[in-house]
């Protein structure tokens, strides 16, 4: 979102938002929760807000429904679940991390990621609870334009693909990244965040990540699995990793986007190439949260 479009209110409503999900974490945590369930309460309390491009807040696509994908991934166990191309799920990174504990599969799509859903008596919600006239208006726009656009294209509402990083007490990292992908997409289009090791990765050697922005620079550039792979084999520290994938190696390809990353030591980084990455976090018993570059 341009900071030229951007008013006081919808920014305080931002931060606002950012907060109460980053609480939604911590208090799992405080509770005796470990890094999943952390992440889990984040993005979900974060999917149930009609701000983020993520379930309840999830674009249109050409066909005027919302297809959403998510995924979750454990750095102590290297488990890993997904969805793509799922309608009605109200909370898609809940079933995502079904996939991982109740399959044998990684990655389930379209009716039979959400007959799989009704198996595990995942929440359901009717059209009428994903949309919101903000994201009608872009949709229609798009289709006008004959265009596939970013969540966060001028004239749209903000936000866009949300996500989640935790370390817990015990070291173990966790990560959960969910979207409602591009506006007007179409073919069945999925991006990066289904795609471990591109959108999301957890291992508790390194990090813990999860990436938001044009989809498809980051499935080529594998980024998420990059900044691993840049830690444990080249030992970069985590924002040496991040700034050299975000900022350079992403960047030179026309990847525009972000990500958030913790890594085993509790460090945090939260690189971006755009205006700005909407983004919070909880560290020696403060949140802070941010829009463009300054953190309040």
């Amino acid at each position: 979102m341009p900071r030229h479009l951007m008013t006081p209110e919808m920014e305080k409503s931002c931060h606002a938002a950012l907060r109460k999900a980053v609480e939604a974490g911590v208090a799992l945590l405080a509770g005796g929760g470990n890094a999943m369930d952390a992440v889990i309460a984040a993005v979900t309390e974060l999917e149930n807000h009609h701000l983020f491009n993520a379930g309840r807040g999830s674009v249109f696509n050409a066909d005027g429904k919302h297809h959403m994908d998510a995924s979750v991934m454990d750095g102590t166990s290297k488990l890993a679940g997904a969805v793509a191309g799922i309608e009605g799920v109200k909370n898609p990174v809940q079933l995502a991390r079904e996939v991982m504990r109740h399959s044998p599969h990684v990655l389930l799509t379209g009716k039979g990621a959400e007959d799989f859903a009704r198996l595990r008596k995942i929440e359901f919600e009717d059209e009428n609870y994903f949309f919101t006239s903000r994201r009608y208006y872009q949709y229609l726009l798009a289709q006008k334009e004959d265009k596939i656009l970013l969540d966060h294209a001028p004239y749209s509402s903000p936000k866009g693909t949300v996500g989640a990083v935790a370390r817990d007490s015990s070291g173990a990292l966790a990560a959960a990244t969910s979207t409602g992908g591009m506006t007007n997409k179409k073919f069945g289009r999925v991006g990066d965040t289904p795609i471990i090791g591109a959108g999301t990765w957890a291992d508790n050697q390194t990090c813990a990540i999860s990436c938001t922005g044009h989809g498809e620079f980051f499935i080529r550039q594998v980024v998420a699995h990059d900044i691993h792979c840049l830690m444990l084999y080249k030992n970069l520290s985590l924002r040496e990793a991040c700034e050299l994938v975000v900022n350079d190696k992403l960047k030179i390809t026309g990847g525009e986007g972000g990500l958030i990353a913790a890594d085993a030591n509790g460090n945090i980084c939260m690189p971006f190439n755009s205006e700005g990455m909407y983004r919070g976090f909880y560290e020696m018993g403060n949140i802070s949260t941010g829009v463009y570059r300054e953190m309040i």
